[in-house]
């Protein structure tokens, strides 16, 4: 199956449909059966579940971005940056690698154990 990503105002991502791959046999092919479908000139991206183009499947709130030709999440916190390679956010500090669960404090600036 194939996945599009509808963009609406400043390319944020307001759905996303999956259409048969006899039909999307081209990027082409998905966007103009979802257009003639519901009779719309909408804009649609192909997105994909195993990450192999646009960087990162889209989901709704995504942005998609031109230049990079890929879908970016939503900033979870201000300290957090794009790592350019994957279009992911990062936390300055790394996840620690101890096998316990954390979350991510923005006052400190640091994870926490999770105690829940």
């Amino acid at each position: 199956m194939a996945h599009f990503a509808k963009l609406g105002v400043g390319n944020i991502i307001e759905r996303v449909e999956v259409v048969s791959n006899d039909i999307a046999t081209t990027e082409q092919a998905g966007v103009d059966f979802l257009n003639n479908l519901y009779n719309t000139r909408d804009v649609w991206k192909q997105t994909s579940y195993n990450n192999n183009f646009r960087k990162n499947y889209a989901g709704i709130g995504y942005t998609y971005d031109e230049t990079r030709d890929a879908f970016i999440s939503q900033k979870d916190f201000p300290s957090w940056t794009l790592n350019e390679d994957t279009c992911r956010w990062e936390a300055p500090v790394a996840y620690p690698t101890d096998g316990k669960r954390y979350n991510w404090n923005e006052s400190i600036l640091n994870w926490e154990i999770q105690t829940n």
